[in-house]
């Protein structure tokens, strides 16, 4: 019996997902490769999070969003799970908004931080 657990996100762009663990100063691999669990059990992952405990975090593609997959015993990150998730997430968000804006023809014209921890993005478009 397997202990990882798999949590679904609403995690779609790998380099978005990517460019956010970067932003955290989360150091990660590119996958695909192995998460690390209980007793030499093993996941594939599309991005892994080594622990020093020897068990991994990873995401991992599940055909529709990139999930996180863990064994949640041995979990050995300075935020918990729902902590880690959320500041993913919206760092996730963030990249995406982004690139879709710049896709669209959009600049970043102002950025700010709110005292909630939000994000307040001011996006501008000149047309000729």
């Amino acid at each position: 019996m397997s202990h990882f657990s798999q949590i679904k996100t609403q995690i779609r762009d790998l380099t978005s997902l990517q460019q956010a663990l970067t932003d955290l100063g989360v150091e990660w691999k590119a996958g695909p490769q192995p998460v690390r669990g209980y007793r030499g059990q093993t996941h594939e992952a599309e991005v892994v999070i080594e622990q020093d405990n020897g068990y991994d975090v990873g995401f991992s593609w599940n055909g529709q969003e990139y999930a996180l997959v863990s064994d949640l015993q041995y979990w050995q990150q300075p935020l918990s799970v729902d902590g880690f998730l959320r500041r993913v997430t919206q760092r996730y968000a963030y990249h995406t908004v982004v690139k879709e804006t710049t896709r669209q023809g959009f600049q970043v014209a102002e950025e700010q931080r709110q005292s909630d921890g939000s994000i307040r993005l001011v996006v501008q478009r000149w047309s000729a």
